[in-house]
């Protein structure tokens, strides 16, 4: 057996070259059973630019706060950047926290 075929407890193969991971996107999904509104702003006073299917998945780029919603998901400010210029509700996202999961919009 070389140390190539040797696994740490953490499953890593020993002695193996080191090889760069491509980034992998982390996705949510939003609320099963709820269309969802994306808005161009952080609350329901900015225009709806689109919408997303029940449990459609989302990547969220940053997050920030702005009107408080209440959704399946609890009530919150937190409005979650899924895309340049539309932001959904976190409260329609299921994020399994209730505070900030993505760093904050600048």
């Amino acid at each position: 057996m070389t140390t190539e075929d040797v696994r740490s407890t953490d499953g890593a193969t020993e002695g193996a070259a080191e090889q760069p991971l491509a980034a992998a996107a982390v996705t949510y999904p939003t609320a099963p059973g709820y269309t969802v509104n994306v808005r161009s702003g952080p609350g329901t006073g900015y225009s709806i630019v689109r919408t997303l299917r029940p449990g459609s998945r989302v990547r969220i780029n940053c997050q920030r706060s702005g009107e408080k919603v209440t959704g399946p998901y609890g009530t919150s400010k937190i409005w979650d950047n899924i895309a340049g210029g539309e932001y959904i509700s976190d409260s329609y996202v299921k994020t399994g926290s209730d505070g900030w999961v993505a760093p904050r919009c600048a």
